[in-house]
């Protein structure tokens, strides 16, 4: 009777847990592989979750934020999904590592081309984006989903004042603090080939470190071995003199 009293009540207990967790996660959403730095370049996957039960989803179209554009937008291949990408013209051009760059991408769409997300499953959409910008804390997607049946459904709602989730709400880029690897990749390659002796210099001193780390170790394993052949010999002598007496 008590283990039927558990079972039941852990039940309902993962049950409540699916109920309030199942619509929080339904919707489409954008998460970074690893981070998003200001100021740097990440891969984000758009991931889109079918809602229905009767009707299997055959597009997705996102828009991006033209308050900041991006200068580098490069979808990855998904198979059994074309992709479309938009570019607009920028008021105002972006300066990218002294190159001009005058459009930017203001939507790109994926649509079935012999693969659906059908109901139960999910689908993600990977794309490399930057320069993301240094001067939000965020960036917002504007995504549209449609489905097999022609229902189209609106990721549109921006994020509330108050921290609440709205309805319907569109996709969120969190960006984190600028890093050095986001803005010193490109300044570590320049002064590694403007300074090639103090990279070889670099590379002697780390070499004979590992070198002098070697013998190290090597020193000490056999130290190790002279201390264990030692004790073994103790231990020999100590048997053959009982041996003895006996």
């Amino acid at each position: 009777m008590n283990v039927s009293r558990i079972a039941l009540a852990g039940g309902v207990a993962a049950s409540t847990v699916l109920l309030f967790a199942g619509p929080a996660a339904a919707h489409v959403s954008v998460q970074p592989q690893g981070e998003a730095a200001k100021g740097g370049y990440a891969t984000v996957n758009f991931k889109v979750p079918n809602e229905r039960d009767n009707a299997s989803t055959v597009k997705l179209e996102v828009s991006f934020p033209a308050d900041h554009p991006l200068s580098s937008v490069s979808p990855q291949a998904v198979p059994g999904w074309k992709i479309k990408v938009d570019k607009t013209a920028l008021d105002k051009p972006l300066d990218v590592h002294g190159k001009k760059i005058t459009e930017a991408v203001s939507k790109v769409t994926w649509t079935s081309d012999g693969s659906k997300i059908a109901p139960g499953y999910f689908q993600q959409f990977p794309l490399s984006v930057g320069r993301l910008p240094e001067d939000a804390d965020q960036l917002v997607f504007k995504a549209l989903q449609t489905y097999d049946n022609k229902e189209v459904v609106r990721w549109i709602e921006e994020p509330a004042a108050d921290g609440e989730e709205p309805e319907s709400p569109a996709p969120v880029l969190k960006l984190t603090a600028a890093s050095a690897d986001a803005h010193g990749a490109t300044a570590a390659a320049d002064d590694q080939s403007a300074h090639p002796s103090d990279d070889k210099a670099t590379e002697e001193k780390k070499a004979s470190s590992a070198s002098a780390d070697s013998s190290d170790s090597t020193a000490r394993v056999l130290g190790v071995i002279g201390i264990v052949v030692g004790i073994a010999g103790v231990a020999f002598g100590v048997l053959a003199g009982r041996r003895r007496t006996v």
